[in-house]
């Protein structure tokens, strides 16, 4: 299986049917989450699947009323578990972290011809009491994801000479 056209197929699908996503779907999407690299190894990640309608609209006004998070059939919640490890390089890694995490489950989303959309824009306050994610932790972001309803052409990307260079900036 060649992985760059799965990469190229993706886009944020924002507009979704209201087909479920089936559990083994579901189960093969976590699966891709949970297979992605941590620092250290420390897999300091929880999802919450959320396939609820009631809590889905919920969650759509904590995101600020953004309809699609409640059309979703399927949302996942990303949080970690560990907000104060930081790696040599100074940084927390928990963002980076679950980055990748979200990045792999929504390929998988992908390969299992589903619609995703990463969600970044949220009340993280509200959002941890409508799931009760413990106070220490982090919601970093959620995945909205379904069968698309819409058709979008891929965002035009940048050219690989406008962002790379070799040996030095």
């Amino acid at each position: 299986m060649e992985l760059l056209p799965e990469i190229q197929k993706r886009i944020s699908i924002r507009k979704f049917t209201d087909t479920p996503v089936q559990k083994q779907q579901i189960d093969r999407i976590l699966e891709a989450g949970r297979l992605a690299p941590s620092a250290k190894n420390r897999q300091a990640w929880r999802f919450i699947v959320i396939r609820e309608p009631e809590l889905r609209k919920k969650m759509e006004s904590a995101c600020f009323g953004q309809e699609y998070i409640g059309q979703a059939p399927l949302l996942i919640t990303i949080c970690t578990t560990n907000i104060d490890y930081k790696m040599p390089n100074g940084q927390y890694s928990y963002p980076v972290d679950l980055g990748i995490a979200g990045a792999f489950m929504m390929l998988q989303a992908t390969h299992e011809g589903l619609g995703s959309c990463a969600v970044t824009t949220f009340d993280e306050a509200e959002v941890k009491a409508l799931l009760s994610v413990p106070h220490s932790m982090r919601v970093v972001m959620l995945l909205a994801i379904g069968h698309p309803d819409e058709t979008l052409d891929r965002a035009r990307r940048f050219p690989l000479s406008r962002i790379v260079a070799y040996e030095h900036w």
